[in-house]
């Protein structure tokens, strides 16, 4: 934390750190639930929520909840569950965020496990956070029986009928710079 913030400052930027992993939370669990009406209100009026890929893409509270109904037809019973958040304060009603979870998910009649991660961006409003901008991006979307066969492939994002690259780590520049060529 900064030296600049007061003590009274400092202790809101930890309550709203607290605020934001909740949020994060009733997301996931709303989300599982299928508690769209909870969904819908933790976005701003303009949010955006979309996928790393372009698969997803819609702003305002009520066309996310549409794109979550239409999402959810092809889908069973799911688990998201949040590992890690991390959270960079631009301003007192501001925020970034990124968070690493991973879900269980029936889809198309089999058994699914993800990993992803969120490229957020909060804003609090009326002294309530919530989600001006919510990314989406996988490291894979496997089903359990191809989990042991593809983790070491880039095209292992198989939610769909046709096999995607990851977005990560692979897409990242860290990773690129890291990682030596194959001859």
């Amino acid at each position: 934390m900064s030296a600049a913030l007061t003590l009274e400052e400092r202790i809101t930027r930890v309550e709203d750190r607290l605020a934001l992993r909740e949020m994060v939370s009733t997301y996931n669990i709303a989300i599982d639930n299928r508690d769209l009406d909870t969904v819908g209100t933790l976005f701003t009026a303009n949010a955006f929520f979309g996928s790393a890929d372009g698969a997803m893409g819609a702003t305002g509270p009520q066309a996310i909840v549409d794109q979550f109904k239409s999402r959810f037809s092809v889908l069973g019973a799911t688990n998201h569950f949040t590992h890690d958040q991390l959270i960079t304060f631009e301003s007192a009603t501001r925020a970034t965020g990124t968070v690493a979870s991973h879900a269980e998910v029936w889809r198309n009649e089999q058994a699914m496990v993800t990993a992803l991660r969120y490229a957020d961006i909060y804003e609090k409003q009326d002294g309530v956070w919530r989600f001006a901008e919510r990314k989406l991006s996988f490291m894979y979307y496997l089903s359990l029986a191809d989990y042991p066969k593809l983790l070491g492939q880039r095209d292992r994002n198989r939610a769909g009928p046709v096999p995607k690259d990851a977005d990560w780590p692979e897409g990242t520049s860290t990773y690129v710079e890291y990682r030596p060529a194959k001859a």
